[in-house]
This record gives C-alpha cells, structure tokens and sequence, in this order.
C-alpha cells in the first residue's frame, strides 16, 4: 500500500456513498483474522473475502486503511499500486463479485479501530475493536458505510490463552497449531460495518442463563473479584433492559446470546451487535455509589437500545446519527426509571445530560439535531450534546405530545417494517404520525432542523415561547403550583406553539415552569416565584421539581446574569433537604463548578468551604456517605473537615486519593502516603492516581510530568482517574506555573490529524480554564478556517466560548 494511503485515507462523502450504494449491494463477508502477532507485538493479519453484486460494468472502491499485500477481483489480481488514500478501485464489475484482499495492520496502539493494551498489573495482553464511524476498513477490506449491510462470519485465530469474541456464538473452537486455537463464529444477521467487533483476550467470564438469554459478562483477570462483587447486579439490569425494550418494542432481541465485555482503556461504550464493547471504568475498583451505579445502569440500557434503534434498523447516512443516539439515550432511561433503584434517573439527567445539552446550544458549537453531513469527518463532530442529549429531550418532549401508547404503538410499526434495514428520518416520523393521527412535519422543521433553546416565560397569567430566530415549536409541559410550605396545590398541563396561552392557575407562593421537565427550553416563572424559589426550592415535594429549580439558577448563570456564588448558595439551599442519592452527587458537582471556575479569585476558598460544608452534613446520611465524603475529601479546609475526610479514606481509596490530592493542592504532598495508596489501591492503573496527587502541587516540574504523559505520550489510560487529571493539573490559584500551558494546549489541539474522540478525548480536556479572556480569544481564532479536524474545532469553540462566560462571572 502507498504510503499516502496509509497516512491519509480519505474520508468517505455522502455523494460518494449514494453513488456507491446505488452500484454495489453487499451479500456477505467471509473474514479470516490472525491475532497471534499480538500478544508480543502489534501486527494483526485479516484476509477478508466480499461477496457482493453490482451493476455490470460499473467502477467503485472499497476502502482498506491498512497494508495490502494481495488482492483478486474475480479471480483476477488487482494491481496495488493503484490503491490510494485507503481506497482499492474495483473495475469493470460483473453481476456477481467476489473481492479478496489480504492486509494486516500494525497501527494498534491508537484506538482507531483497535487498540492492545497490556495489563501493567499482571502484564497480560488485550485487544478490542471499535469501529463508530468508518474504522473497520482498519482492519479489512470493507464497503464502510452505514447503509451496505451483510452477514459477516468471522475466523480468528488467537494466542491459545485467549477468549475471542465476536457478535454471535463461535460455532467451533480447534487448536489447530501449536500455541493458538481458531474460532469460527456462526454468521450474523445483516449488519452495518461499523456495529461488528472482534474482542479478545485472557478474559474472566461470567455466564448465566436469565430470562431465555445466554448472558455473558467479560473483563480482565486483574478486575476478577471487582466483576464478581457487580456481578449480580449486571446481570439483573441486563435481563431487565432485554425483557423491557422486547415487549414495549413488540419485538424481543433475536439473538439468544448477548455479551457485555469490559475492556481497558476505552473511552464509553460501543453497541456492537450482540457484543457491546463497555470501558472498563465501569467495573469500579472501589463499591460503586450510587450515582456510580446510575451511570452504568443507564450506560448498559443505553447500549442495549441500540441492538434495535442502530443495530436492527440503521440510518442510510450519518446526517441521522441523532435517530440512533437521541433514541438510545432517551430509551436507556425510560427503562432505567421502571428500576426500583433508578426511580428518580429523570432528575438525575436533567443535572447532567439535560443541562449540557442546554450548555452547549448556547454556544457557537450548537449546530440543529439534523444536519448536514457531507463526510464522515463532519459526522464525528456531531457526536456530542446536541445529538445525544438534546435529541434525547426532544424525544421526551415528542413523548409528551403525542402520549406513549401513540409513541410506542409508531415505534413498533417502524421496527416490524424495516428490521435489518436502512431508513431515514421521514420513516420514522411517518410511523409516529400514523400512530398518533397527526400530520409532524412541522413538529419535526422545528425541533430537528432549527438550533437553539425556546424561552417559557410565565407572566401576569399568560404563558409566552420566545425563540432566538422566530422558529415555532409546539411544547407541551405542565406548570406546579407550591403552597408556602412548598407543597403541590396543583399541576397545570399547558400547551404552547408561539402564541401567548392563558392559563388558570391557583394563588400560590411560586409556579414553577415546565416542573416534570418533558420539554427542552429555558423558563422563568413571575418575578414572586422566582424569589421565592430561588430561598425555597429544596421544599419542593419531589426530586425532579427540585432539579428543574436548580438547573433554572444555572441558565442564568450561564446567561451572564448570575455569578457562581449565587449557584452555590441555591445548590446549598436544596441539599439542607435532599436526601435522593441519585441526584446528591449531581448538585455537589455543579456546586462544585460554580465554585471553581465561575466564581471570582478572591472568592473561590469561601464557596469551595461552603461546598465542604454541604458535604460533611450529607455524609451523616449513610445513604450519601460515599458520595459526600469523596466531595469533602477535595475541599475540605477546616480541621473537623479533614478529620471527617480522613476516617473515610479508611474505607475508601478514592476519599484518600482525594485527600492527599487536597493536600498536595496546598503544598502539603506526603510522597510516603502516595506509594503505600498506590499498593493498596486495587486498581491496575493506580499509578494514574498517584500522578494526579503530584500534579495537583503547585510546582512546575509537577505541570511538566503530567502534561508529558498526556499530551506528548499520550500514555494516559482512559479511566476515571485519568479523567479527572485535567483538573488536578488546572487548580485555581496556581496562575503563573500554569500561564505557559495555554498556548502549548492550542499548539497540541491544532497538530491533531486524523483520529476521533477516543483518540484524542483525554487531550481535548486539557483546556486551559484557569486562564484569562486573552486565551478563549485564541482559542477561537484557531478555530477560524478549516486548518483543525472538524471534531477538534467544535469542542474548542465550544470550550472556547464556555470559557469566556466564565471569565464574565469570575468579574461580577
């Protein structure tokens, strides 16, 4: 293969993929992989037979970004010098075509496509694959694009102490030569090239057979008694998410086996059919609290939703990447609320998800939930808030407009005709319409294809939608009425499409605005709720009227109109009551961030002492000990605090990471303390941690370690703690050892070529918060032009223009 080939393969346009679709129709893949030049080095061999028809003697490519050393068309060979830019011509085609190409890859250290890594605790080697958006063609020779789905079968030999697992069960494992074994999977159904995957290693495995399936969970050896201590609870939200999304979906996953493998070193998930591929972050290393818990329960539910929303039915072409993401992410919660445990999850999200994705369309990052994607490069800047959870709330809102019996009886239509298929987002909407007996097109204009967040306002009885660009959404959305001592008097369904409503409501002490959060929009109530809210809004009988309450202090102050003090206080004010665990950790993180980064200098010891305070008096609730002590263990400050910190970093390694990071942070770095944690962590990568603790010392040399390790290494592992470096490496008063950083960041981010977001995510983070106005200003004239990735440019601009709001509040 050429060397520009390999060093700039092309990226893969939407006409292109019409024109390619409209040539080739796909039958099978027949894939031979060898894996045993991994375990102590880092080629992989594959050999991948396509059968597929076409339209006699038409031309097209099919993409191969790895080293090519044969390749036949129909039994004739093609020549490989003509092969460029990751693309092999295919001439002259008949009706019928079998194409034949041998490659192997030796780029398995970046996480594009695949990534091995080696355990440093036991030294034990795992590779995984990813291939979202257009990776597989890393590997073998493929049609990557969305829409030419076929069978794949997949032969892989591997080193003989390895379990290999791929989307469907292996129907034959041999040992076939000496220190390797062969395993042949049963063919898959028609699949997508992106959603196939070829995971492997010396894997424990957990099986068991719940609720008709063959479930099969996976991590590696050194997490063995972290996977078996979860074990249950895995298997019990998994039998859940499969028996819920099979009945209200009308049709059960048809798959009897469904593994989950949780691999190092992965940023998130990936739904690959029958086999998600899951971050092994998920298998805590600690008891996981319950927001802990939450995460990867909605994380597990998620990537389940996408067996039949992406995996069964596909987008044609990535402009509907919001069909699959919106709808999986607002499905995994859906199901999650019907958990005992997870009743609460809606509250959770509008603290998290619901308020970035208001953060973000807010910015110039924002971009309509359907767009135009000429590329595959444009479609890896839209996996962000926007598509995920902005596109999730609208979904809740569509929920709300049409009811759920319209909403699921549209979706079981829409499954029943097009399994296994390719659709746009006009089959979706057209079954939903039928179902509901309702015209959507301008339902689906205005939410869709428009950016930007509606204003509800509530004044002198009248409800008003105000948008930024005159665009008219239909809300649906119900206003609670609160009594004094904050009990409901009454709930007030409302719907709005631009002109001003009257609404009847009760005398109250405060109204508060879209309360059970079914639609996405910024609201203010009367100027006598708004007070009264923002001393009472912890009254509030139920969590998700509180979240609303809260998130609606954080628009402001998002908006300029606020400072972060006035966050922390409100925050402050509803955990003297909250009690839910599912949402504690949420409002002490956001108080957190108030505190830090939107506050001024000169305040920001006060408001993180009154952060410690809020989190020492929830760590009297067993319920939230876990959660508050590792807030406390952060910031904590006066001696009662540390010494509440200190008991519980007995029984919890990350409260004493925390604080011997809060130490170092003063000054304070015990190097003894740090290697005997870093022995009795059991995390495999406690090393990450200790890093994180000298980094956070307000010393140059400790700046220079980590910025070594994850900017120039880029070594870092993708683990909770490696995520939570940037912060330690950005702490507020430590201004003139972080200065030189600012502009070594936008020389780093602007020298990003190729890769996506689990390439370079952890890099990406690094944005200099701490700094002035004068570096969001470079920042944003970087982004001018089309010199970065698309992906980079639009989470700089975004963090860009973040930056410069928080530079706003630090001077009020």
């Amino acid at each position: 293969m050429s060397e520009t080939s390999a060093a700039a393969p092309a990226s893969l346009t939407q006409d292109e993929a019409a024109a390619r679709a409209a040539t080739v129709t796909v039958e099978r893949y027949d894939i031979t992989l060898d894996m045993t030049g991994l375990l102590e080095g880092g080629t992989i061999s594959s050999v991948s037979t396509i059968t597929f028809s076409a339209t006699p003697g038409t031309s097209t490519f099919v993409d191969c970004v790895a080293e090519v050393s044969a390749a036949t068309l129909n039994g004739t060979d093609l020549d490989l010098a003509t092969i460029t830019a990751g693309r092999i011509p295919l001439e002259d085609l008949a009706e019928t075509n079998t194409l034949v190409v041998a490659a192997s890859q030796s780029e398995t250290a970046s996480s594009e496509g695949i990534l091995r890594t080696v355990d440093p605790s036991d030294g034990n080697v795992y590779v995984w694959t990813s291939f979202e958006p257009d990776d597989a063609r890393r590997l073998w020779a493929c049609f990557d694009q969305p829409d030419l789905k076929a069978v794949h079968a997949f032969t892989v030999t591997a080193p003989e102490q390895w379990t290999v697992l791929s989307n469907s069960a292996p129907a034959e494992v041999s040992d076939e030569e000496a220190g390797a074994r062969t395993w042949v999977f049963e063919d898959t159904p028609p699949l997508s090239t992106y959603v196939v995957v070829v995971n492997a290693g010396p894997f424990v495995e957990v099986r068991a057979e719940r609720g008709g399936y063959d479930l099969g969970l996976y991590a590696r050896q050194s997490l063995r008694s972290q996977l078996e201590r979860d074990r249950e609870e895995l298997l019990q939200i998994t039998e859940h998410g499969l028996a819920w999304f099979g009945a209200k979906f009308a049709m059960p996953f048809p798959q009897r086996r469904y593994d989950q493998i949780f691999v190092p070193d992965m940023g998130g998930a990936m739904e690959n059919w029958g086999a998600v591929t899951h971050s092994d972050a998920f298998i805590y290393r600690t008891p996981p609290t319950h927001a802990d818990r939450t995460d990867r329960t909605n994380v597990i539910l998620h990537e389940m939703a996408h067996m039949w929303f992406g995996d069964l039915v596909t987008m044609r072409w990535w402009d509907d990447l919001w069909l699959n993401e919106a709808f999986a992410s607002w499905a995994a919660v859906w199901a999650s609320a019907a958990l005992p445990d997870y009743a609460d999850v809606w509250a959770s999200i509008a603290l998290t998800e619901k308020k970035m994705a208001y953060d973000v369309d807010a910015t110039p990052a924002t971009h309509p939930i359907r767009g135009v994607v000429p590329s595959v490069d444009v479609a890896m800047a839209n996996f962000d808030a926007i598509t995920y959870m902005k596109g999730q709330a609208v979904l809740q809102q569509l929920h709300a407009y049409i009811g759920e019996e319209a909403y699921l009886a549209g979706l079981q239509a829409y499954f029943a005709e097009h399994a296994y298929g390719n659709t746009v987002l006009d089959d979706l909407m057209g079954a939903f319409g039928a179902a509901a007996g309702k015209d959507l097109s301008a339902w689906t204009t205005a939410w869709l294809d428009h950016a930007g967040t509606d204003v509800i306002t509530l004044a002198d009885g009248k409800v008003s939608v105000t948008s930024a660009d005159g665009t008219v959404r239909p809300h649906r959305f119900d206003i609670a009425s609160y009594d004094a001592s904050g009990a409901l008097l009454a709930t007030t369904p409302v719907t709005a499409e631009g002109v001003p409503v009257e609404v009847a409501l009760p005398d109250a002490a405060a109204h508060l605005v879209n309360a059970t959060d079914v639609t996405f929009a910024a609201v203010r109530s009367d100027d006598a709720s708004e007070a009264w809210l923002g001393q009472n809004a912890g009254l509030l009988p139920d969590s998700l009227a509180r979240a609303v309450a809260v998130n609606s202090a954080w628009a402001a102050l998002f908006r300029g109109e606020i400072a972060g003090p006035e966050v922390v206080s409100r925050v402050a004010s509803v955990l003297e009551r909250e009690q839910n665990p599912q949402v504690t950790g949420e409002y002490l993180s956001m108080a957190v961030t108030a505190a830090e980064l939107w506050t001024a200098p000169d305040r920001v010891a006060e408001q993180r002492a009154l952060v410690a305070g809020a989190a020492a008096t929830l760590a009297d609730d067993p319920a939230n000990r876990d959660t508050a002590l590792r807030v406390l263990a952060s910031h904590a400050s006066t001696p009662e605090q540390l010494t509440l910190a200190e008991s519980g970093a007995a029984e919890d390694v990350q409260v004493a990471w925390r604080l011997l990071r809060r130490r170092a942070e003063t000054g304070d770095y015990d190097a003894a303390a740090v290697a005997a944690l870093e022995a009795r962590d059991p995390d495999p990568e406690s090393w990450v941690s200790a890093l994180s603790v000298r980094t956070a010392q307000p010393l140059a040399e400790a700046k220079e370690e980590a910025w070594q390790v994850t900017m120039i290494e880029r070594r870092l592992p993708r683990t909770d703690s490696a995520y939570a470096l940037a912060s330690a490496f950005w702490r507020p008063g430590q201004d003139e050892i972080l200065a030189p950083y600012a502009q070594r960041y936008l020389d780093a981010v602007a020298a990003i070529r190729g890769g996506g977001l689990l390439a370079f995510g952890l890099q990406l983070r690094f944005y200099p918060t701490q700094a002035g106005e004068d570096v969001a200003v470079a920042a944003r004239a970087a982004c001018e032009g089309d010199t970065l990735v698309p992906f980079v440019r639009q989470t700089v601009v975004r963090l860009a223009d973040v930056h410069s709001r928080q530079v706003v509040a630090r001077a009020r």
